[in-house]
């Protein structure tokens, strides 16, 4: 099971990195868009979309990340102060009653709303837009699936706690 865990952290984490260097690219895409926009008295919408659609993938992708690294929100003042192996209950409940029906409800819905998107090759209304809001939307199943492995290898971790055994990373 410890192999099976580190494999998906692993793959998360290596994927969370990748992208957050998209961050860099919306940096320069929002600098580009104000230097036009106050020296120039020029706005362009194809790159405010494009900001947008930064913001979103660095979001989505960065939900399984957090998961992954145990650095998403949650009361730790509370949980801080309970021992692991309820705090590990807690997780395992949470995760399950919480997260992954979640989860399966984006899956679920999610892949029919991308593939309406790329069959019609989705746009922006603006003339002036991205002209491939269906790449953008396939980021949704795409980054809850991902969350959902998280989640699987959360709850897993969380059981190697409560069983006793050695746990990989931190729990």
């Amino acid at each position: 099971m410890n192999t099976l865990v580190n494999l998906i952290e692993k793959t998360i984490i290596r994927i969370g990195k990748a992208v957050s260097w998209l961050n860099l690219l919306l940096i320069l895409v929002i600098l580009v868009q104000v230097v036009m926009r106050y020296l120039f008295s020029f706005s362009s919408v194809a790159l405010e979309e494009l900001q947008w659609h930064l913001y979103a993938v660095g979001i989505m992708i960065g939900l399984s990340y957090a998961l992954t690294e145990n650095t998403h929100v949650r009361l730790d003042l509370l949980h801080g102060r309970l021992r692991k192996k309820i705090r590990a209950w807690i997780d395992i409940i949470g995760l399950t009653v919480l997260v992954l029906p979640w989860c399966y409800v984006i899956l679920y819905h999610g892949f029919d709303f991308v593939a309406a998107s790329w069959r019609v090759k989705e746009a922006s209304a603006s003339p002036t837009g991205l002209s491939c809001y269906y790449i953008i939307k396939s980021m949704i199943p795409l980054s809850f699936g991902l969350l959902t492995l998280a989640a699987l290898a959360r709850i897993l971790k969380q059981i190697l706690v409560i069983t006793g055994k050695k746990v990989p990373h931190d729990a």
